[in-house]
């Protein structure tokens, strides 16, 4: 059942060394709150899934949280290339990153499967695709009733998956709507499930065709505001497309990066404080 505590406890007590860690949201409800919990604890040799990863897997890759990377999509949306990824894969800097590339369809299915606990996912899918080529976990197999060859890849079961959303109750209830993704699909296959929201309320309200997840589903709830920055959450705040622009020229190079991480990130007691610091002018003036 759901515990209401603080992200810095959250992150203590359900993500570990050596996990495999799915941190989802698309363009909407992105956890940046938790990823920077996660890097302020230095947590190590993860694997991380996502289905499009951009700037919070950058700063966790860069940060050397990640070992692996399980992904679909990667990239600064409408910017250009995660240089912090580039560098792990192409100069092993900070650390060696494996990387397991699947198609968007293969992944949501394979969370679906991890949800239904069955240990892989069977979808068309695949056809003319290089993908299996470099990805041997891609595989065929023949139907039993009708003998078509569809693609089978082994389904996904974090250890803990982490996302945002706009509200909770005091039970632990989730309520999130909006441009959803996968997020229902990683928190039902997860082992653990650690849940951001923007404000704790006595009663939902929940909109029709909105997403609810049951307190029962969830381990830890945090109330985190603004708590998706610099993405956004319908009904909160836009997008901060200053900082995904500023965002390339922050992590291009190795030296201004860890400068950034060191001033935002590692020296910041929590989200609160790295957003005021965010807001001081003089200091993203640096960065732009």
């Amino acid at each position: 059942m759901a515990e209401w505590m603080s992200l810095a406890d959250a992150i203590r007590e359900h993500v570990h060394d050596g996990d495999c860690v799915a941190m989802e949201g698309f363009t909407h409800l992105i956890p940046f709150a938790a990823g920077h919990e996660v890097i302020r604890q230095r947590r190590r040799n993860l694997t991380l899934v996502r289905m499009t990863p951009d700037l919070i897997y950058d700063q966790m890759i860069g940060a050397g949280c990640a070992a692996r990377l399980m992904f679909s999509w990667g990239g600064n949306p409408g910017v250009g290339s995660l240089h912090r990824f580039r560098d792990a894969v192409e100069n092993n800097w900070p650390a060696p990153l494996a990387i397991e590339e699947r198609s968007h369809s293969d992944l949501a299915n394979a969370y679906v499967a991890g949800a239904a606990n069955l240990p892989f996912a069977v979808l068309r899918g695949y056809t003319g695709s290089d993908l299996p080529r470099v990805n041997d976990r891609i595989r065929t197999i023949a139907c039993p009733f009708t003998g078509e060859v569809l693609a089978a890849t082994p389904s996904v079961r974090p250890d803990v998956t982490v996302i945002h959303a706009q509200k909770a109750d005091w039970k632990g209830n989730v309520l999130l709507w909006g441009i959803l993704g996968v997020q229902k699909e990683a928190v039902l296959a997860a082992r653990r499930v650690v849940i951001t929201v923007e404000e704790r309320v006595p009663q939902l309200h929940a909109p029709q065709n909105a997403c609810i997840l049951p307190a029962w589903v969830v381990n830890a709830v945090c109330e985190v505001p603004r708590g998706a920055t610099p993405s956004y959450a319908h009904g909160y705040y836009e997008r901060d497309n200053v900082f995904y622009r500023a965002w390339d020229r922050i992590a291009r190079e190795r030296e201004t990066f860890v400068r950034w991480m060191e001033q935002h990130v590692l020296s910041t007691s929590d989200f609160a404080e790295y957003l005021a610091l965010q807001q001081d002018a003089a200091v993203q003036a640096v960065y732009r």
